[in-house]
């Protein structure tokens, strides 16, 4: 190959293999220096072949494994956007229980019989209505925690409260601290705000405050988007003590957090926004809690900051419809919310035993209410409270490889390279979204992903 060319049109050539199946999902490419000299290029041409792959979502690295071919599409395409296509969905979350429709339809028709308001077909401004606001104010308070009614402002679902947050709070260019690992709709809104996301090194307990300290730094960051309770993926919830060490570096730092609290209706845990009043903007949504095809995005800003972040909500189209907010503040407070939202914690707390049936066995006295005791190869990680949980793959298999054989067994799962802000640093998991099946088809999803997990990869077509 003539040394003169670009790194473009081999990432291409490379790509067109992929895409005719020449070069499969979960197949190892060489390391880069094997590449360059097969190539007859130098090796820093590779390092920027490789970089450009990752990039398109055509590849991901596992750390210490080396760069393998995608088995799903990019995290900023269809990946966890939409439902999946396999007829068991274990890659995304749609929390519906079987007898919430009729509930939800009672309360939807004794909304009409009362006469919908006339103000429920006409637009309507972020800030929504006072009666609204108190609704919604109340609704979000947690312990220790009630924002006033000022605090709130109203978008069309929990996507576009983070984009408003964020973008209120960094202009393009701007860098913005996350989780390595995290939802990874947050990558695409960044790309498209052109704000820069700088991954922060995790522990067992969430975002390392020394890795934060580090990152603040190097290069001055603007303010963080974090996932203190339930995270998605990993499903860990920050203990009070790491919760209390952060917002001490934070406010010394001069910094704004936006906190994702789309997952905290299941568990009962004060959010990191107490400890942050002046710092921090909370965002929570409906659409877990209750349905996903009628949905409300909270955004609990500081007073200092309402009036910008509304500005970003309409200026970016991010505003909720008056239609949506009138079903919201009726669900919020004719108890429907409350009693759906009881409800789903018991079934996310089944959901959770029968996974960790499937996969592992308990110690002599452990306790049932935690992770603690739990013994499983591969290795399932996360709080029993939430509706997912993060399957740690044993050295048998890849993370692509293993979402691949999964997808011919008609299961459809996420790697963790979907989740990874750097994609090609990402850990040998997937995740495992308990939700979407009935508990029947979630069991069998389930014992057919742990006989897969404890085979060998070479025995599916896979290397």
């Amino acid at each position: 190959m003539p040394i003169r060319e670009s790194y473009l049109s081999i990432a291409n050539a490379i790509a067109a293999d992929i895409a005719a199946g020449r070069l499969r999902p979960g197949e190892r490419l060489p390391p880069q220096r094997d590449f360059a000299y097969r190539r007859e290029i130098a090796v820093s041409t590779a390092s920027r072949v490789y970089a450009e792959l990752v990039k398109r979502g055509l590849v991901s690295g596992e750390v210490g494994r080396g760069t393998y071919v995608r088995a799903a599409p990019g995290p900023l395409s269809r990946a966890l956007a939409e439902p999946a296509s396999a007829p068991i969905d274990l890659e995304m979350n749609f929390p519906v229980l079987p007898d919430q429709d009729s509930e939800l339809t009672s309360s939807l028709r004794e909304l009409m019989r009362s006469g919908l308001p006339d103000k429920a077909l006409r637009p309507i401004g972020a800030a929504g209505t006072q009666a609204a606001r108190e609704a919604a104010a109340a609704f979000l308070s947690r312990t220790g925690w009630a924002p006033e009614p000022g605090q709130i402002l109203f978008a069309g679902n929990g996507r576009q409260a983070i984009a408003a947050s964020l973008s209120a709070l960094a202009p393009p260019g701007e860098r913005i601290g996350v989780e390595a690992i995290t939802y990874p709709v947050v990558k695409g809104i960044a790309a498209r705000l052109g704000i820069t996301l700088v991954p922060l090194a995790l522990d067992e307990d969430g975002v390392r405050p020394n890795a934060l300290a580090a990152a603040h730094r190097a290069t001055p960051l603007r303010g963080l988007y974090l996932q203190p309770t339930l995270h998605n993926p990993l499903g860990i919830t920050m203990s009070g003590a790491r919760r209390e060490e952060l917002a001490r570096l934070i406010a010394t730092n001069g910094l704004m957090v936006v906190e994702d609290a789309i997952y905290s209706f299941l568990a009962d845990e004060p959010p990191l926004t107490r400890l942050l009043p002046k710092h921090a903007i909370l965002v929570d949504s409906l659409s877990k809690r209750m349905a996903p095809g009628l949905t409300l995005g909270f955004i609990a800003a500081p007073t200092p900051l309402v009036d910008k972040v509304a500005a970003a909500l309409r200026f970016g189209a991010w505003s909720a419809s008056a239609f949506a907010l009138t079903v919201g503040l009726n669900w919020m407070t004719d108890g429907t919310a409350s009693r759906i939202t009881a409800a789903k914690r018991r079934d996310a707390l089944s959901r959770q035993a029968i996974a960790r049936e499937v996969f592992g066995r308990k110690e002599p006295g452990a306790n049932p209410e935690t992770v603690e005791g739990l013994i499983e190869l591969p290795r399932l990680r996360g709080d029993p409270r939430a509706y997912h949980l993060w399957l740690e793959l044993s050295d048998g298999w890849r993370a692509e490889a293993f979402t691949a054989a999964a997808a011919r067994q008609g299961i459809a799962v996420a790697p963790a390279s979907a989740f990874a802000v750097n994609p090609g640093h990402a850990p040998n998991a997937v995740r495992l979204a308990l939700a979407s099946p009935t508990p029947e088809r979630l069991r069998e999803a389930l014992e057919r992903l742990r006989r897969l997990a404890e085979s060998d990869a070479a025995d599916h077509g896979v290397e």
